[in-house]
């Protein structure tokens, strides 16, 4: 059967969007393998089911490339508010929606109908490392050792409703990312393998950030992955808790506030382009 879709952006982070208020999918990672697929078909990050939800405005159900589900994405979450607000006419400033790792608050900045900027409440962090999960003794891994191929690291791990592992280099650019991103993803000590991001702290409240997402590897952007690598900033002392923090990405910017409650991140949804699909 044919099905629309909408492929929209979140500086970068690109996704295949399906309104599933209807129907939905009998094999979902499936079709987002194949969807996902740059050569011979749509093509991006992965695809998100937006769905009827019984709790809040809408529902997103994210499967990243290689067809694994994901339990929250910051980018795409922004999309699904732009979406709810334009095609599925919820016109409310605040929306509400439920995620695999709890419902979030969009508070959306609209003008002549059209969502262009919207704020996450992406809720607090959690840093027990049984609760991201990394197997790490203690109450938190902040600043700890982890070899990986051959090399030591000090790493900072965070859950931000996924699992993030942050680490501050020298310069994200130099790496061989598809190498060890991909050893940090199936490293050992994350059970469910990792998001990693390579961060280098460009100045006070000021980064710039490369990132590798579990199932998709590097993309342009990972919301969840800035607002992790603002955590491991302020919890390092390299950013102020309560102050706008800055984060560049290949995609572009967003502003991330940590707060004691909770993580808010701030950045624009965009559509790409849309048609039609046999599913």
């Amino acid at each position: 059967m044919k099905k629309h879709f909408w492929k929209m952006q979140g500086i970068g982070n690109d996704y295949i969007y399906f309104d599933c208020f209807d129907w939905f999918p009998s094999e979902p990672g499936a079709i987002a393998e194949k969807l996902s697929d740059r050569h011979f078909s749509v093509g991006g990050d992965g695809v998100v089911y937006i769905c009827r939800s019984e709790v809040a405005d809408g529902r997103m159900r994210m499967f990243n490339a290689d067809g694994s589900e994901g339990k929250m994405c910051g980018n795409a979450i922004r999309c699904i508010g732009k979406f709810l607000y334009e095609i599925k006419g919820i016109r409310k400033d605040v929306l509400t929606v439920e995620t695999e790792s709890g419902v979030k608050t969009l508070s959306l900045s609209a003008q002549d109908g059209a969502v262009a900027c919207v704020r996450v409440d992406m809720g607090a962090a959690e840093l027990r490392p049984a609760h991201i999960p990394a197997r790490f003794a203690g109450e938190r891994a902040v600043g700890v050792p982890l070899d990986v191929e051959g090399k030591q690291y000090s790493v900072t791990c965070v859950s931000m409703g996924n699992p993030h592992c942050v680490t501050f280099v020298d310069d994200p650019y130099a790496l061989d990312l598809q190498k060890i991103g991909s050893a940090f993803e199936h490293h050992a000590a994350f059970p469910e393998r990792v998001n990693t991001e390579f961060v280098h702290v460009d100045g006070k409240n000021e980064l710039t950030m490369r990132v590798w997402e579990r199932g998709s590897g590097e993309t342009w952007a990972c919301g969840t992955g800035a607002c992790a690598s603002a955590v491991a900033a302020v919890l390092n002392g390299y950013c102020g808790m309560g102050e706008d923090v800055t984060v560049h990405l290949r995609g572009g910017d967003l502003i991330i506030r940590v707060t004691k409650d909770a993580v808010y991140m701030t950045g624009p949804a965009a559509y790409a382009f849309e048609g039609e699909v046999n599913i």
